[in-house]
């Protein structure tokens, strides 16, 4: 188990740590700053430094337990031994763009009404689909909304409430085919102030005004109401 700091504070680019395990699937850390795949939003890059040589980190993926972070590393990268001492620092440019992304899904959930049936965070754009009949979405207006939300400069605060404050507000789930994470006590929220509230463990901006303006670059048909958002960063 690693202590993940990107879950209190996604600004922190490295930290030291230590190796505990290498195996076929990667490297462990005791404490990290890789965000690993998940909720669709793609695991960090970046690189362990050593003494020893610096290890490049191709993707950070999810283990078997819930803070189990496994970075990948590129092909023909030295294996480190147990013990060895490393900073691990992402690829910040990378992250930050994935954090605006991210944080521009949950301001379009708020302004689509219908239960998100899937999404993904790309390099250079990222797209919602929604449980909604082609008639209720209007391209320009959602876009128009979108940056005006962003322009606004909401507060963006992640929380936790425990499994059963989750179970008694089942109307703070909008993902129909993938619930959040439970039965370990505590779930992990992301409140954008008077905007929208709904679990997330990914990565965010601290304030919306940091995400810049946003292009909706297609709305797409998906099935009989299946619609699909995509965004881009004007």
């Amino acid at each position: 188990m690693s202590t993940l700091l990107f879950r209190e504070d996604a600004y922190v680019t490295d930290c030291a740590a230590v190796v505990t395990v290498v195996d076929e699937r990667g490297i462990q850390l005791d404490r990290t700053v890789f965000y690993p795949t998940g909720g669709g939003q793609p695991g960090d890059a970046g690189v362990l430094r050593s003494a020893l040589g610096d290890i490049p980190i191709a993707n950070t993926v999810k283990g078997e337990g819930p803070d189990m972070v496994i970075h990948v590393p590129a092909s023909g990268a030295r294996a480190p031994a147990p013990g060895e001492a490393v900073t691990a620092a992402i690829d910040w440019e990378r992250r930050y763009r994935f954090m605006r992304f991210h944080t521009t899904l949950h301001l379009l959930c708020s302004i689509v009404p219908g239960g998100v049936t899937g999404g993904s965070i790309g390099e250079d754009k990222a797209r919602l689909d929604f449980d909604v009949a082609t008639e209720s979405l209007d391209k320009e207006a959602i876009q128009t909304r979108l940056n005006a939300l962003i322009a606004a400069g909401h507060p963006v605060v992640p929380r936790w409430i425990a499994d059963e404050e989750l179970a008694a507000r089942p109307e703070l789930v909008r993902t129909m085919s993938v619930k959040p994470p439970s039965g370990h006590g505590r779930v992990r929220l992301l409140d954008i102030e008077g905007v929208d509230l709904q679990p997330c463990g990914g990565t965010h901006v601290k304030n919306t005004a940091e995400i810049g303006r946003i292009a909706v670059t297609k709305i797409e048909n998906k099935g009989r109401q299946n619609r699909r958002i995509i965004i881009g960063l004007a």
